[in-house]
């Protein structure tokens, strides 16, 4: 086997082992499903949910950035 073919192979199994993040994307679409779910029940829990998320939103990324 190559050099080159290594080198790729490594790199290949390196990228499809890594799982970090997959549990804060996981989370946001359950966010996003949970919002749609809200919304269209009622406006004024929509509102209130709305807050709720933003608020979580912004301690995300503080959390993130550090």
């Amino acid at each position: 086997m190559s050099m080159d073919r290594l080198v790729c192979l490594n790199l290949f199994c390196a990228l499809r082992d890594n799982c970090q993040g997959q549990d804060l994307i996981e989370y946001a679409l359950m966010a996003g499903f949970l919002a749609t779910a809200v919304g269209t029940m009622s406006p004024q829990i929509a509102a209130s949910f709305i807050t709720i998320m933003s608020r979580v939103n912004s301690v995300v990324v503080v959390a993130g950035a550090s």
